[in-house]
């Protein structure tokens, strides 16, 4: 059985504040099809600005909902436990 904490509304603003935003909601989608994908590789998939995509990822990253690992001169992204979890709600809702 998985233990549950509650969040503070203060760590709950931080999660919906990181999805407050179509492309970065977008951004997460991708993300989850494409685990590891680089900011290339969103950037091309979202036909979005290099600079403006690498801004959205950055606030998710700062949200918690997605990490990133690097690989040489590559970043790869990845959802964090959060980012799953807050992804299964947005389908679900």
């Amino acid at each position: 059985m998985e233990k549950t904490t509650v969040k503070t509304p203060k760590q709950l603003e931080r999660y919906f504040k990181g999805v407050a935003n179509r492309r970065r909601i977008e951004i997460l989608l991708l993300i989850a099809k494409r685990e590891g994908t680089t900011l290339i590789g969103l950037a091309e998939a979202t036909k979005g600005n290099f600079k403006t995509i690498s801004e959205h990822t950055k606030k998710l990253v700062q949200a918690g909902l997605v990490n990133k690992q690097y690989r040489g001169l590559h970043v790869e992204h990845r959802l964090s436990p959060y980012g799953t979890r807050f992804l299964k709600f947005i389908k679900s809702f």
